[in-house]
């Protein structure tokens, strides 16, 4: 197998691993797969913001520092810092990054870009089409979104699916292989002791379905556990809340390490 030198990124929002009461799913598999390839042998450098942690081969900030993190900058919470000024600076904060791995290609330094946040690095990847670049899919491809991907599509740019129905929407573009997220099984051991609950675990949004899991467990009258970060808002008030309670219970955030013991007993 030919050695790699591989530049990888998954955000320039905050460190990695994150800030407690921070989910960022992409992180997770991000790090397993870049540390996975250097287990293997291949030579990673992983882009993240100043306290970024990675056991890789270089852990490489390029001088970024995190947003609205202790020693970091704060500045969304500037004057005149609107919601749609939040997420143009957030984009460029990962596009910092990205730049500097393509400064780094250019150079010769890397075989191939690995990056997960595809949409930030579209353009700068169509201006160099002699660098390999991969991305991971980890959202459903959205028809604006198969769109873009088009519009910037070139022959250097290859999609990783993580399942075969994601594709469905877009299946013409460019793309190298299907592989699901794994599970790291050194954290997540097997347990044939399970107790009375069913389990939710991630975001309480709309577009997790935690309303319907609510809704299943009170029509089968069983015992649901939700494990998630704060939310506010009327999906949390009408749809979660006013169903919590002896059978219906929420943890709020549980750091990613501790998860398994939720897992195990499901």
């Amino acid at each position: 197998m030919k050695k790699l030198r591989i530049a990888t990124m998954v955000t320039g929002h905050f460190t990695t691993p994150p800030p407690e009461g921070i989910i960022y799913a992409p992180m997770d598999i991000a790090v397993e797969v870049s540390e996975g390839l250097a287990q293997k042998g291949h030579l990673v450098d992983f882009y993240g913001p100043e306290g970024t942690k990675v056991n890789v081969n270089k852990v490489i900030s390029a001088g970024l520092k995190a947003l609205n993190q202790p020693e970091g900058v704060a500045i969304t919470k500037g004057l005149n810092v609107g919601n749609a000024e939040v997420n143009k600076i957030f984009n460029l904060w990962d596009q910092y990054l990205i730049a500097q791995m393509y400064k780094a290609a250019e150079k010769n330094e890397y075989d191939l870009l690995h990056i997960h946040p595809a949409d930030r690095a579209l353009p700068l990847a169509l201006s160099h089409p002699n660098i390999p670049t991969v991305y991971t899919l980890h959202d459903p491809i959205y028809p604006w979104k198969a769109d873009i991907f088009r519009m910037f599509s070139s022959p250097n740019q290859h999609y990783i699916s993580i399942s075969d129905a994601q594709r469905k929407p877009a299946p013409d573009l460019n793309y190298s292989a299907t592989v699901y997220n794994g599970i790291n099984l050194n954290l997540f051991p097997f347990s044939d002791k399970p107790e009375d609950f069913f389990l939710f675990v991630g975001r309480i949004a709309p577009e997790k379905g935690v309303a319907e899991a609510v809704e299943a467990a009170r029509l089968a009258d069983v015992n649901l556990v939700i494990v998630g970060p704060p939310v506010t808002g009327s999906y949390w008030e009408e749809r979660i809340k006013p169903y919590l309670g002896d059978k219906i219970k929420y943890t709020g955030h549980i750091p990613y390490r501790e998860l398994c013991n939720y897992y195990q007993k499901a």
